[in-house]
């Protein structure tokens, strides 16, 4: 699932591990979301939202195929 966290984070001039901390999670796992590499559970999802002010959709934009069926 694309999403653009590394850039709402920078913009916020915050570190990963700043980030990681704010929302209760490891920087590991701020690094694997940004990377693409983990899609992070709803309560995750909507903790990020919140600490960026935003909705989740702004966060994350999920990859459907031409059927309409999400892409894994």
């Amino acid at each position: 699932m694309e999403n653009d966290l590394s850039e709402r984070r920078e913009t916020a001039d915050i570190s990963q591990g700043d980030l990681a901390e704010a929302v209760d999670v490891t920087r590991q796992t701020i690094n694997a979301i940004e990377r693409d590499r983990y899609d992070p559970s709803l309560e995750l999802a909507f903790k990020l939202a919140d600490h960026f002010d935003c909705r989740i959709e702004d966060l994350f934009d999920p990859e459907f195929d031409d059927n309409g069926s999400l892409n894994e």
